[in-house]
């Protein structure tokens, strides 16, 4: 089965561009999408064959997120459980009979490190609520995690050191999330691939010069490992400042109920 994770950078940008011509060519069982930057009522989309879920956050015109599947879920939820974390539309998790999927938009520290105290309060009670998954089934995580975790993932890795995603705090949390279970699926293919990255800056040509990041991730639990097929960065995808990420999983009929 194929699942699709993409920071569209507004939905609603990104359907006046490329998106249904992107959605319709990808053909995902799931796709899942961040940023989408909308209230409920903003936007209806024609998805023939699609459930739709969304997030929206309570401030307009920020954050929120969406999941479009072809496999109606047994259950929904929004958010993770605790008020101060779930304003912002963050978070969707879809449950399913031998697996949760969540996507994710992490918040972003932001210039000057301003919000590096928040994302970090941020960061722990989103590892709890994953482990709290576990506990019950496995976990295909997806979305902008808002970190690069190793220099391999970014351009310029040492002018970056004290930036906002590349912070030692940010890539910290990061592996202590993967130790507790989690693969990242691209790099288990990909152990020492360069220049793959899904966010250019809109400035100095960086995506024309492939000065990007990789922050844009599908994570599964460890016991997956078996059903993991290929993932991989879709570059060649324009229409947002992301581009689109892939994960191919050997998933039947019966683990989605």
């Amino acid at each position: 089965m194929k699942f699709i994770s993409w920071n569209v950078n507004g939905l609603r940008a990104v359907v006046q561009k490329n998106f249904l011509e992107v959605f319709e060519a990808l053909d995902a069982d799931f796709f899942c999408l961040q940023e989408t930057k909308m209230q409920a009522g903003q936007l209806e989309l024609e998805l023939p064959g699609y459930f739709q879920y969304y997030n929206y956050a309570v401030r307009k015109g920020y954050s929120g997120t969406a999941i479009f599947t072809k496999h109606q879920a047994l259950a929904v939820n929004y958010g993770i459980g605790e008020e101060i974390h779930d304003q912002e539309g963050r978070v969707i998790t879809l449950e399913y009979a031998n697996f949760f999927l969540v996507t994710c938009y992490t918040p972003n520290s932001q210039g000057e490190l301003k919000r590096l105290p928040y994302r970090m309060d941020w960061e722990e009670a989103f590892k709890n609520y994953l482990n709290a998954l576990q506990q019950t089934k496995p976990v295909v995580l997806c979305g902008d995690l808002n970190v690069a975790h190793e220099n391999i993932d970014l351009k310029n890795w040492k002018t970056n050191q004290h930036n906002a995603g590349f912070t030692i705090e940010e890539r910290e949390k990061f592996s202590q999330l993967l130790e507790t279970g989690f693969i990242d699926t691209f790099r288990y293919f990909n152990p020492t691939l360069e220049g793959a990255y899904s966010w250019w800056s809109y400035r100095f040509n960086a995506r024309k010069n492939n000065a990007g990041w990789r922050i844009d991730y599908f994570l599964t639990s460890e016991t997956l490992k078996n059903n993991l097929v290929s993932a991989n960065i879709l570059q060649q995808i324009t229409g947002s400042d992301h581009c689109p990420v892939e994960l191919d999983l050997n998933f039947t009929a019966e683990d989605l109920g």
